[in-house]
């Protein structure tokens, strides 16, 4: 697999037993739980995403929610207002609230549940083949049991982690497709064993299958998805087991008709779910500092409480006993008693400062941004865009305007897994022209060739008709050489060749030469048919040379019908240009095409071949064959017999791939990176491909150096690496710019290298150091529990919101890990997106998530909790003033009904319009100017200081309040209750005047909010108000006709207009000074429209050393051990033509004919 896991444990006991055809051994064994109890060892093959269950839900719900301070602050209130010595306000005020805050959570919590529960149900409930009683039972996925044995047909998900027993393909190979674990759509190997093949592919299978009783000892589940150690053990013979042999969950079975397997692996046991990591509560920064906030307003609380019961106590001692007619009211207690209950009474009277309708409000804001964000027409994708943008939390949209790093998946996220052959340089001569989109490119002429299929961007008719003119022996050579030296399989559907490649690379090389009429025919174990130009000719293969991450080249060394030795060999270019021959012709003008090929961001591959004597071979092989019997210093000796065949190359010349990015992806990343995102790319493929995307999609500037490998080492292990950030080899340091010398430079660190900062811990600080200087950070060959490693080392390390992204099971742990996991939905991704907080249908849709959204969501967010707050702790502190003058005695000032109504109805809705539809600019103008974005990742909107600024606003706004009336109305006419109603007022009006400020974005419904809410008050206030509701109930109604007296009295409202305006002074005076002295230049984006980001053409200087040469194959060594020992063909071979020009019937060795063979096409064999 390109993706790979690079670390095994070698700690791990071989102590996994299963047994086949055993389900009795097994079912003994199965996993059971009750409850949070569990026993067993055998897990079932049901998947359980879910977190409740019936007996479950009540408990764990309430659990998670009194998780949070207020709810427990909330509860505490509802206890003490039911005990009537101490509740100063009726308990509905806060019962009622407190129960529709945890209904609205709790439903909320078990629909997300439920959907869990249909989706594990689908999956549950998929059909399987499983072996019972000698023959195939129709089952379903949750039925199979370790130890028993599948069938699985083609274009089937393969159900559990499965041991291969035999396929339907020669030497039981079969190919898998990883889509759904590492979103790569080429194929991969996997080959039974022999001693199982041998004996299952007899007649009749069932029979043969069922009599299998082997067993199977092997590693204990984990979560290394490319490792696997165990033996089987059958027939008192022991067979070594590795990865090779394993067919994983989730895999998809592709061009193998039928395959048999022994599960060892099933459910929560096998390696993908193993990967998913464990479910993990998330909350925001913004929510974490309001906790703090809260537990800073509950204890200003208790202590007012506190001061203000000692005043109620010295009160009593002192002025109540001395007056004979108050005396009366302290109803015999003592002032310690006195004291005491109404400590209790003020923290009941104060406790509107943190309302409930907050976190409704809260809740309802959050669902409906998500809404939002499902409703964006332009994050639509997919086909006829019928995919759109979904938030699967809901409770983390303010968090998207606050990501400082953006840690990415590569295959399948970043780019497309699809390349194209785009450009060519053969002979110094350059073909086509990567300026042009493949899009716009202009088609070539293809007829002629009746092997065409399309897809060839190389708009250049020259080359075609210099290969069909016979004009360029070069060019016949460089064609050849694409042909013959690969590992890709054919398949033959409708008369045309179908290529199936370990590597998109290949593919794509194999394809481009057939398209230009050098058609890859078929291969055997020991020869490779190829058309040229309706040639046909047969090469017998001698050797393949096969490539791997070290050698970065692969040859293959063939005879030619004219009986000539050919070695032909194409790889990077650091490894092809050192192995030429000296005085070697179009050299210089070859790396400067390699210049202008990574200046595109193009992978290049340089071909070259060489002619071998007989002599040199006979020599060779012989030599060879004595090495591959050497136990001792084996692959050194093989290393040196490969490089000694590939010295001495001619040079014919360089391939440039396009590796195809998704859609608008450099435009995304240069628009992230001017918001201040960091973005990492993490992924399982070899570096050198990791350098070319970084390259083609903008995260790497063409003039960046990478610092990897020793020099990396050597950063790290000094004790301060900002310091000894080092130039590569000279011995100066950048110091002397630091910061400017970090924007051009990025960190490549591998799994391996990555794996030692487990034993050496203050690497990591160290690293995340020099990270916070460097442009980008690229991980290459990091499994998928080292992604979520890298995940929690940055969050250890900073500060930032960390995004994950990616779209296959590998990147599961990491966006679980992450702040914000997003899983991209398509034809890949199904369990990243089913673990994702946000799904998309594309990367580039992380403009408008973010940059549009995510800011708007965070303004809204923080603005809306920072007038809560004001309004709220405004309207409850007037009680702490209200205390010095009525005895201590926690009265209310307000009337109950106004405590209850204020923050449901007459202040709710402007403040719920304000945090739903506020924005300070368009949507436009926010991917215009991404700059803007930094806001939120400074939280210069939300944060400690503004939040005690905001409570001290309200603490002014409250004495303002109380202070201003009581003034007014000393020694007046008018009493205490016209008195609580021109407070109301003039709170009403301040609260209304604060909003008037804040809010930017005015709509209709904002100024329809404002009017309705304004219009209650002086609706419900006279009902409340009413006689005749005061003698049904005096306790509640207590203000029987206050407000038909008070309305009419101009100086209630004179007196209302005056306290409001002093109230808000301050804010009006900030907000008019902040107007006045900030830089015009910081508010020309309210008024300015740009169009869309462009990317500048960065210039490429020549003689720097950015070529981007290499392919992507699996890690490790490739499949050529398969070919050359036959193992990977078809029992039918490509079908070869009987019609031939030489009028002759030629079959290949161990071949037979088809009806669908290629038509006009001459042949010549290499064995003639």
């Amino acid at each position: 697999m390109t993706k790979g896991d690079t670390t095994t444990n070698p700690e791990t006991d071989i102590t996994w037993e299963v047994r086949a055809n055993n389900r009795h051994f097994h079912k003994h064994r199965q996993q059971r739980s009750f409850l949070c109890f569990r026993w067993g060892r055998y897990a079932d093959n049901v998947v359980r995403s879910f977190k409740y269950s019936p007996l479950t839900f009540l408990p764990l719900t309430l659990y998670e929610q009194f998780q949070r301070v207020a709810n427990l602050y909330f509860l505490l209130m509802v206890v003490m207002q039911c005990v009537p010595a101490i509740s100063s306000i009726p308990w509905y005020t806060t019962t009622i609230p407190l129960v529709i805050v945890l209904s609205v959570r709790g439903l909320k919590d078990l629909t997300n549940d439920l959907a869990r529960r249909r989706s594990d149900s689908q999956i549950n409930r998929r059909p399987s083949d499983v072996l019972i009683s000698q023959s195939f039972s129709p089952s379903q996925w949750k039925d199979v049991c370790v130890g028993d044995v599948l069938r699985i047909h083609k274009d089937q998900i393969i159900p559990a982690d499965l041991l291969l027993l035999c396929s339907s393909e020669p030497h039981s190979l079969c190919y898998v497709e990883t889509a759904d674990i590492d979103g790569e759509t080429n194929l991969k190997y996997r080959q039974a064993l022999d001693a199982t093949h041998t004996e299952m592919t007899s007649d009749p299978t069932e029979q043969t299958l069922a009599a299998f009783d082997g067993i199977v000892l092997c590693e204990e589940p984990n979560s290394h998805l490319y490792t696997f150690r165990g033996e089987l053990r059958w027939r008192g013979e022991r067979h070594p087991l590795d990865s090779e042999h394993i067919l994983l969950r989730g895999t998809v079975l592709r061009n193998t008709d039928t395959a048999f397997g022994m599960a060892i692996y099933t459910g929560s046991d096998s390696k993908i779910l193993r990967n998913v990591g464990r479910l993990r509560v998330k909350m925001t920064q913004i929510e974490k500092v309001l906790n703090k906030v809260v537990i800073g307003i509950v204890l200003f609380i208790l202590l007012m409480a506190l001061l203000l019961a000692v005043g109620s106590g010295v009160f009593q001692g002192r002025v109540l006993s001395q007056i004979e007619v108050l005396s009366a009211l302290t109803r015999g207690n003592s002032p310690i008693y006195t004291a005491f209950l109404t400590f209790w009474s003020y923290v009941i009277l104060l406790s509107p400062a943190m309302p409930m309708s907050l976190y409704i409000t809260f809740e309802m804001i959050h669902v409906l941004h998500s809404l939002f964000i499902g409703w964006d027409i332009e994050m639509r994708g997919g086909v006829e865009r019928s995919i759109p943008a979904q938030a699967r939390n809901t409770s983390l949209n303010e968090e998207l305007g606050q990501v400082g790093h953006l840690l990415s998946d590569k295959t399948g996220t970043l780019t497309q897994n699809r390349l194209l052959f785009r450009q060519c340089c053969i002979a110094g001569d350059i073909y086509g022209d990567a300026s042009i989109s493949a899009e716009e490119s202009q088609t070539l002429d293809l007829s002629w060739n009746p092997f065409s299929c399309g897809g060839l961007y190389l708009s250049d008719q020259r080359l075609v008709d210099k290969l069909r003119g016979q004009q360029c022996t070069q060019s016949r050579q460089f064609l050849t050489t694409l042909a013959l030296c690969h590992t890709v399989m054919t398949e033959w559907k409708n008369g045309a060749p179908v290529y199936q490649a370990a590597s998109p690379d290949e593919e794509a090389l194999v394809g481009a030469a057939r398209e230009l009429g050098w058609v890859f025919l078929s291969r055997t174990r020991d020869s490779l048919t190829v058309s040229e130009l309706g040639l046909k000719r047969h090469y017998q293969l001698l050797t393949l040379l096969d490539f791997t991450s070290q050698r970065r080249r692969m040859s293959v060394l063939v005879r030619e019908p004219e009986g000539g030795l050919k070695l032909y060999c194409k790889g990077a270019d650091i490894v092809i240009l050192e192995r030429l021959q000296k005085d070697c012709p179009h050299l210089e003008s070859t790396e400067r095409a390699l210049d202008l090929f990574a200046q595109f961001s193009l992978r290049t591959l340089c071909i070259a071949e060489r002619t071998v004597s007989e002599a040199k071979w006979e020599e060779w092989s012989k030599t060879m064959a004595q090495a591959v019997m050497t136990t001792r210093n084996r692959d050194d000796m093989l290393e040196r017999l490969h490089d000694d065949m590939e010295r001495d190359l001619k040079l014919l010349g360089v391939t440039a791939i396009e590796d195809r990015l998704q859609d608008e992806v450099p435009e995304t990343i240069s628009m992230l990176r001017q918001a201040g995102l960091k973005v990492w790319v993490l992924t399982g493929d070899k570096k050198e491909t990791v350098v070319n995307i970084g390259y083609a999609c903008r995260l790497l500037d063409p003039d960046t150096r990478l610092l990897e490998g020793d020099e990396l080492r050597q950063l790290l292990q000094s004790p301060d690496p900002e310091i000894t950030f080092s130039k590569g080899k000279e011995t100066e340091l950048w110091c002397v710019d630091r910061e400017r010398a970090g924007e051009k430079s990025a960190l490549v660190l591998t799994g391996p290298e990555l794996a030692e900062f487990d034993a050496r811990p203050e690497w990591g600080a160290r690293f995340m150091s020099l990270a916070g200087l460097c442009q980008s950070v690229l991980c290459c060959r990091v499994t998928p529990g080292q992604k979520a490693d890298v995940v929690t080392l940055v969050r250890k390390n900073t500060t930032s919101i960390i995004m994950a992204i990616g779209d296959g099971a590998n990147d599961v742990n990491m966006i679980k890990t992450a702040h914000i996991g997003v899983g991209l939905a398509g034809v890949e991704g199904g369990q990243a997106v089913q673990n994702a907080d946000y799904t998309l249908a594309k990367f580039s849709f992380l403009q408008r998530l973010l940059l549009v959204h995510g800011r708007w969501s965070y303004r809204r967010i923080a603005v809306f909790l920072r007038y809560f707050l004001y309004k709220t702790c405004s309207f409850a502190l007037v009680h702490i003033w209200f205390g010095f003058f009525n005895g201590f005695s926690a009265q209310s000032l307000y009337e109950n009904w106004f405590i209850f109504l204020y923050t449901v109805f007459y202040t709710a809705m402007p403040v719920e319009c304000l945090g739903i539809f506020e924005q300070d600019v368009s949507a436009e103008c926010s991917l215009s100017w991404p700059e803007l974005y930094k806001v939120g990742q400074r939280q210069e909107l939300f944060n400690t200081w503004l939040l005690a600024a905001t409570l001290l606003h309200a603490f002014y706004t409250s004495l303002v309040l109380f202070f201003m009336p009581l003034g007014v109305f000393y020694n007046s006419a008018l009493d205490y209750q016209t008195m609580a109603v021109t407070v109301s007022i003039a709170l009403l009006f301040s609260a209304t005047i604060e909003i008037i400020l804040l809010t930017r974005h005015w709509t209709k419904w904002s100024v329809a909010a404002m009017c309705v809410s304004f219009g209650l008050f002086f609706v419900c206030t006279p009902i409340t108000h009413s006689p005749k509701l005061f003698e049904k109930s005096p306790v509640d109604y207590y203000f029987p006709g206050v407000s038909q007296n008070a309305f009419p009295n101009p100086v209630v409202w004179f007196t209302a207009l005056l306290t409001a305006w002093t109230a808000v002074l301050p804010s009006f005076t900030i907000h008019t000074l902040n107007i006045i002295l900030t830089n015009p230049d910081k508010h020309r984006v309210h008024i300015t429209k740009h169009g869309p980001v462009e990317l500048q053409k960065s210039g490429f200087r020549r003689g720097d050393s950015h070529r981007r040469s290499s392919y992507a194959m699996s890690q490790g060594r490739g499949i050529g051990r398969l070919i050359t020992s036959g193992a990977s063909h078809r029992s039918t071979a490509p079908p070869v033509d009987r019609r031939g020009t030489l009028g002759e019937n030629v079959t290949l060795a161990g071949q037979t004919q088809s009806d669908d063979a290629p038509k006009n096409i001459t042949e010549i064999d290499s064995s003639k």
